[in-house]
């Protein structure tokens, strides 16, 4: 969702998540007005719901190959750089993806290593015997069709039978939509990552239920003076 101004968005939490998670999300929006913070819910998925791993017919899924990829990078619509390509695929990472005819319809990634995130500086740990997925996207044109929640679903079932014992991600707190559509689908919380940066200091801090699944955010190498880690 793409909102024109803060009043909006507000108010679309007001109607539809409660004044709570209205109140948390106008909270986050000033307090970035001052510096860099974010709350990072952890979640994790270890069963499968088989109403989950069906979707329209008129969709294929795949594993996308690098010249599928390669092909997306140049639709800007896909939220994809060569930059990122070449760093998830020499990091291992997958895409699963759907197509409707030869039209990329949505994707997502799975990583089983330590992976970058936004912002790039910093770094993604998590315990090896789970896989990490991230960077979910369906076109515009084809939201609302269950094909997030489908593709995580049918990632998960293959995982399992290659003997992980489930996927792990993120979602940040005040993205009430995406939080939403992990919980329907299986995702519980596990716990809270906390990111502040004021010019170039980080102060990172895992809370006890990250720490039990090595579940911690550092800087790279790029920037290791900007790096100030507070422990549970």
């Amino acid at each position: 969702m793409n909102p024109n101004s803060s009043s909006h968005m507000t108010k679309i939490h007001f109607n539809h998540q409660g004044v709570f998670e209205a109140v948390q999300d106008l909270a986050l929006r000033s307090l970035n007005q001052l510096l860099f913070y974010r709350i990072l819910r952890g979640l994790k998925i270890e069963n499968v719901r088989p109403e989950f791993l069906e979707c329209n017919k008129k969709f294929r899924g795949t594993f996308m190959s690098e010249s599928m990829l390669t092909e997306a990078v140049e639709q800007p619509e896909y939220e994809l750089s060569h930059r990122f390509l070449n760093q998830a695929l020499s990091n291992g990472d997958e895409c699963y993806g759907f197509f409707h005819g030869s039209v990329l319809a949505a994707y997502s990634w799975y990583s089983h290593k330590p992976t970058q995130i936004n912002p790039s500086d910093l770094v993604l740990h998590f315990d090896d015997e789970y896989v990490y997925m991230y960077k979910g996207f369906t076109h515009p044109n084809y939201r609302g069709q269950r094909l997030y929640g489908t593709g995580m679903t049918r990632m998960l079932a293959g995982y399992l039978t290659r003997g992980y014992k489930g996927m792990l991600c993120y979602v940040e707190s005040n993205n009430f939509t995406s939080l939403n559509s992990c919980y329907q689908i299986g995702y519980l919380d596990f716990g809270n990552l906390y990111v502040a940066r004021l010019f170039n200091r980080y102060w990172l801090h895992a809370d006890p239920g990250c720490q039990r699944y090595g579940f911690a955010l550092e800087c790279g190498r790029s920037s290791p003076e900007a790096r100030i880690s507070m422990t549970a």
